[in-house]
C-alpha cells in the first residue's frame, strides 16, 4: 500500500510538472502571437495606446471615469485591448498574481464597455438581463428579466402598436398627427429582441460545436473550462429567449 502510495504521488506530480511546462509554452506562444499583431499597427498608435493603459492603471478610483471618456474620445480600440492583453500575458509569465488580477479586470471592463458602445438595442438588453443574475436563485432572476421586459417593449396588440401617442384606444379619441421622422428610432419590437438573439444562440452553438469537435492539444484543460462557461452561458441566453417568447401583457 505504501509503494502503490508513493507511485501515485510520485505520479501526480509527474502530471503537475508536465502542465506547468505546457502552460509556460502556451504564455510564451501567446505572447508572441500578441507582439506579432502589434506589429501591423503604426508604432505612433501602439505608443499612444500604451500611454493610455499606463493612465488607467494609475487611475484608481477616477478608473470608471477615465475608461467613459475614452469611449467618449473613440480611444477604445482593439489595438488597446491588444496592448492590455500583452502586459497581462507578460504579467502571466512573471507570475505576478495581482496584476494579473488587475489586468484581467481591466481587459474585462474594457471590452465590455466597447461591446456596450457598439451593440445594437436588442443585445443591450440582453446584457442588462444577463447582469441581474445574481448567480443564485434562476427564477427569481426570470421573473425580474420579465418585468424588464414588459417595460422595455412596447405592447403588441394591433391598435396599440398602430395608435399615435396621446390616442385613447378606449374612446377612440384624440390627436392624429403625422409621425415625426426618427420619432420610434429607439423602440424595441419584442420579436426583433427574438429574432437577434436567436441568431446569437445559433451562431454561439455553431462556435461551440466547432471547438469540441476538433482535437484537442496542450491546452485541452482551459479549453474545456472556456466551453462550460460558454455553455452555461449560453444556457442564460435561451432561458431569457424562452422568457420574450412566451411574454404576455
Amino acid at each position: 500500500e505504501w509503494e502503490k502510495a508513493r507511485r501515485q504521488e510520485t505520479a501526480d506530480l509527474e502530471r503537475r510538472r508536465r502542465e506547468e511546462d505546457e502552460e509556460e509554452v502556451r504564455l510564451a506562444l501567446e505572447y508572441r502571437r500578441i507582439g506579432s499583431s502589434l506589429k501591423n499597427y503604426p508604432q505612433e498608435e501602439v505608443n499612444k495606446a500604451r500611454r493610455l493603459v499606463a493612465n488607467l492603471i494609475k487611475s484608481g478610483e477616477e478608473i470608471e471615469e477615465m475608461i467613459v471618456e475614452a469611449g467618449d474620445n473613440e480611444e477604445l480600440t482593439p489595438l488597446l485591448l491588444l496592448v492590455i492583453k500583452s502586459r497581462l500575458e507578460l504579467a502571466r509569465q512573471d507570475d505576478e498574481r495581482e496584476a494579473v488580477e488587475a489586468l484581467d479586470l481591466l481587459h474585462r471592463r474594457v471590452e465590455y464597455e466597447i461591446m456596450k458602445r457598439q451593440a445594437s438595442p436588442s443585445m443591450r438588453l440582453l446584457n442588462e438581463l444577463l447582469n441581474l443574475h445574481d448567480g443564485t436563485d434562476d427564477t427569481e432572476w426570470l421573473r425580474k428579466a420579465r418585468h424588464r421586459m414588459l417595460k422595455a417593449f412596447p405592447p403588441e396588440h394591433a391598435f396599440t402598436i398602430l395608435a399615435p401617442r396621446g390616442f385613447d384606444l378606449s374612446s377612440h379619441h384624440g390627436p392624429i398627427d403625422a409621425p415625426v421622422e426618427g420619432d420610434d428610432d429607439d423602440v424595441l419590437l419584442r420579436i426583433d429582441f427574438i429574432r437577434e438573439v436567436n441568431q446569437l444562440v445559433k451562431e454561439v452553438e455553431a462556435q461551440i460545436h466547432s471547438h469540441e469537435v476538433e482535437d484537442l492539444d496542450t491546452d485541452a484543460v482551459a479549453l474545456r473550462l472556456r466551453l462550460e462557461d460558454k455553455k452555461r452561458n449560453l444556457q442564460y441566453v435561451k432561458d431569457l429567449l424562452e422568457v420574450a417568447i412566451a411574454l404576455k401583457w
